[in-house]
């Protein structure tokens, strides 16, 4: 077994990015991009352990894609490092960016190989243009541009981000204890994501999937006296409202389960726990929004959603533009892409004797193609 351990750091917010979605989450066919990279990396060398750093709500949906270790990250690159170094045992580690998306297999074996020669292996570019420090030329022979992976001895970057002292990549760690660091060539094709002109340099990624993801939600409330009614957003004249821990809107209940349906985010209860009290009494309409945020940051596009109000009582039809408009404005889609139905059960059931409200809910989603962004 491979006595390193590979570490993926993709904790950041990607604010230089200025897109509504984080660039770890841009779509290569139909994998996002941190995990074609970790497998990437899976395919091109051995390791001991795969590390993927990130927040901690990214970590509970990246176990849905693949079961790697993950670690949570902190509020900078160097703290995201010292947390993930917490759970390597392994001599060496590997250290990348997972916006440095594709580096070369040869490149990272390069890397690997070059163990032996330093305590900090770091792949690099020449300069081929002139350069000025100030006014002044300085020699472009001695000049490096330095890239990630870099290859690094575990006890001693332990050691080393272990201060004040503030470092952008391990190498500078490591030399600041007086260890070598050896250069191997680097490669072109190793550019990093950082703004969104960078996806023009990255040759490796595909244009994402055109495929159609659909989810399905449904629910259910009984009526409660002397409560307010809440129906698609849209308060109803009525003199009575839905049982419930939040304010009870039963067609956005419906609605999130739906969209987290589509996207392989789990369902409501699991987001909005109706055990935890800062969701008592909660507007749904914050709560969809709080998905619907999600959903664009994770790299999928809201295309249409369906919804059948089945209800005895109240009567839904004077209230359907208003919660198709409310309904549209949140998830960011047009109206016309907000379809909304209501029918009553012939008087059968719970509904039927006007003791509650069912609602059944449908939601498509496509991988953004960012070569529109």
């Amino acid at each position: 077994m491979s006595n390193t351990t590979l570490i993926l750091l993709g904790a950041g917010n990607s604010s230089r990015f200025k897109a509504s979605v984080k660039k770890q989450w841009l779509y290569t066919d139909e994998i996002p991009l941190w995990l074609f990279v970790a497998e990437h990396f899976e395919r091109s060398a051995k390791f001991e352990k795969i590390i993927i750093v990130s927040s901690a709500q990214e970590i509970q949906y990246m176990k849905n894609f693949a079961s790697y270790h993950f670690v949570e990250g902190g509020d900078s690159r160097q703290a995201s490092l010292l947390n993930a170094l917490t759970d390597v045992s392994s001599d060496s580690v590997m250290v990348s960016d997972i916006a440095r998306c594709c580096v070369p297999s040869d490149m990272i074996n390069r890397i690997l190989d070059a163990r032996d020669k330093g305590e900090s292996i770091v792949p690099v570019l020449s300069i081929t243009d002139t350069l000025y420090l100030s006014h002044n030329p300085i020699d472009r022979e001695s000049v490096k541009i330095i890239q990630t992976p870099q290859l690094s001895d575990t006890k001693l970057l332990k050691m080393a981000l272990a201060t004040d002292t503030i470092f952008t990549d391990d190498s500078s760690a490591i030399s600041s204890l007086g260890y070598k660091v050896h250069f191997v060539d680097g490669s072109p094709k190793a550019h990093k994501l950082t703004t969104i002109d960078d996806l023009q340099k990255l040759s490796c990624i595909q244009t994402p999937s055109s495929k159609t993801l659909t989810g399905f939600g449904i629910d259910t409330h009984p009526f409660e006296e002397s409560k307010k009614m809440f129906l698609c957003g849209v308060e109803i004249a009525v003199d009575y409202g839905f049982k419930a821990h939040s304010d009870g809107d039963v067609a956005i209940h419906a609605l999130i389960d739906a969209l987290l349906g589509a996207s392989g985010m789990g369902d409501i209860g699991e987001l909005y726990p109706d055990t935890d009290d800062t969701y008592a009494g909660a507007d749904s309409k914050v709560l969809l929004q709080g998905v619907v945020d999600r959903i664009y940051s994770y790299g999928y596009v809201i295309g249409n959603v369906d919804m059948t109000i089945i209800a005895q009582a109240p009567k839904i039809l004077p209230y359907k533009e208003e919660m198709r408009n409310t309904l549209s404005s949140i998830l960011g889609i047009r109206k016309n892409l907000v379809n909304i139905k209501a029918t009553t059960s012939e008087k059968l059931g719970f509904i039927g004797r006007k003791e509650g409200v069912t609602v059944h809910a449908v939601a498509n989603l496509t991988y953004l193609n960012w070569k529109n962004i």
